[in-house]
C-alpha cells in the first residue's frame, strides 16, 4: 500500500500542476468579476492555452474594452488578431484613444493598419495632436525667381494623420518631398525675390492651394515659412558664365580666320615664287632662240651686237638713276643671254 502511494503521489503532483497551467484561475476570477459572467468562461481560458495564446493579453485588452465602453469587441477577435502576428496593445490603446476623441476607427480598420507595419496608437495621437514636419529636415530648399536671385526657405508642416488613407497613402518623406517642390515652383513664379522677401505667406498658400496632400497618409493643416535668407545672384553668374564662354567662341573663330589668312599669304607666296620660276624658265629659252635664229640666218653678227650695246646702255642708265622694279617685280629690262656667274 504505501508503494503505491509512492508511486501514485508524483502523478497527482504533476497533474495538479498542470491543471493549474491550463485552468488560469485568477484569470478568470478577475474577468469574471471585471466584465461579467459569460463573456470569458473558463474553457475559453483553457483553450487560449492549447493554443499558445497568452490569456493575459486577452482578458487584461477585454478589461480595458470594456470599461471603455467597447464591448462588441469580442475575445475572439482579439485571438485572430494576436495569432495573425499583430500588436493587441496598441490596437486596444488606438481603439480607446480614438473613441474618446470622437475619431471614427473601427476595429478592422486599425487592425489593417496594424497589420500593415504602421504603428496605428501614433495614428491616432497624431490625428488628436498634430505633429510638426520640418520641410527640410535639414538644410535649406533653394529656388531662383524670375530676377536671377536664389533664396534659401525652410519651412514647418503641420499635418494631421488620414485614418482613412493610413493604409497605402504616401509617407512622411513624399509630403516633405511635394512640399518642397511647391516651394520651388512658387518662388520661381515670383517677379522679384524682393516680393517674396515681403510677403513669405504667398509661398504658403500657393502651396496650400495645389493640394499636395492628395493620396498621403496625411491632411496638411498649415505652412508655415521659417527663414528666407538670399543665398547668391544666379542670373549674373550665368551671364558672366555666357560671356566668357561667347569671349571663347569669338577668340576660336578669330583664329580660324588668322590660320585661314596665314594659309591665304603662302598660297599667294607659293603662286609668287611659282612665276618667278617661269620667268626664268622663259628667259632660259632666249639664248637659244638667238642661237637658233644665227643657224636659221635671221640674225648676224651686227644685229647681236646693237643688242647688246642697247642693253648695256640700259643697265647703266638704271644704275645711275637706281632700281625700279615694275607692279610684276621686274626690272623692265628687255630679256637678254644669261650672264654667267
Amino acid at each position: 500500500m504505501q508503494q503505491g502511494l509512492i508511486y501514485i503521489l508524483p502523478i497527482v503532483v504533476i497533474v495538479f500542476f498542470l491543471v493549474l497551467y491550463l485552468v488560469p484561475m485568477g484569470l478568470w476570477i478577475q474577468a469574471l468579476v471585471s466584465i461579467g459572467w459569460g463573456r470569458m468562461p473558463i474553457l475559453k481560458l483553457i483553450i487560449m492555452r492549447i493554443r499558445k495564446i497568452p490569456p493575459r493579453q486577452i482578458v487584461d485588452g477585454m478589461i480595458n474594452l470594456h470599461r471603455a465602453g467597447l464591448s462588441t469587441i469580442t475575445s475572439e477577435d482579439l485571438e485572430t488578431h494576436f495569432l495573425a502576428g499583430g500588436s493587441l496593445s496598441r490596437v486596444i490603446n488606438a481603439m480607446i484613444a480614438a473613441d474618446k476623441a470622437n475619431i471614427a476607427l473601427s476595429y478592422a480598420t486599425s487592425t489593417a493598419i496594424d497589420l500593415a507595419g504602421r504603428d496605428v496608437q501614433e495614428a491616432v495621437q497624431t490625428s488628436v495632436y498634430p505633429k510638426v514636419i520640418d520641410c527640410p529636415k535639414t538644410d535649406f530648399i533653394r529656388a531662383v525667381a524670375k530676377d536671377g536671385i536664389q533664396l534659401k526657405v525652410r519651412a514647418r508642416v503641420t499635418v494631421r494623420t488620414n485614418i482613412e488613407q493610413l493604409v497605402g497613402g504616401a509617407t512622411e518623406e513624399t509630403v516633405i518631398a511635394r512640399v518642397g517642390e511647391g516651394m520651388v515652383s512658387a518662388i520661381g513664379s515670383a517677379e522679384s525675390y524682393k516680393r517674396v522677401l515681403e510677403n513669405p505667406d504667398t509661398i504658403s498658400k500657393a502651396v496650400l492651394s495645389r493640394g499636395l496632400d492628395a493620396g498621403t497618409a496625411f491632411a496638411i493643416l498649415s505652412i508655415d515659412i521659417a527663414d528666407v535668407d538670399v543665398d547668391k545672384n544666379v542670373g549674373a553668374d550665368l551671364q558672366t558664365e555666357q560671356a566668357e564662354a561667347d569671349l571663347k567662341v569669338a577668340r576660336a573663330k578669330a583664329e580660324t580666320r588668322r590660320a585661314m589668312a596665314v594659309a591665304a599669304e603662302q598660297e599667294f607666296v607659293a603662286k609668287v615664287e611659282e612665276m618667278r620660276a617661269k620667268v626664268v624658265e622663259a628667259e632660259a629659252e632666249v639664248p637659244k632662240a638667238i642661237s637658233q635664229a644665227f643657224r636659221e640666218g635671221h640674225l648676224g653678227v651686227m644685229d647681236y651686237y646693237r643688242l647688246e650695246n642697247i642693253q648695256a646702255d640700259t643697265g647703266m642708265r638704271e644704275s645711275i638713276a637706281g632700281p625700279e622694279k615694275g607692279e610684276g617685280g621686274t626690272s623692265g629690262k628687255t630679256p637678254g643671254p644669261p650672264e654667267k656667274e
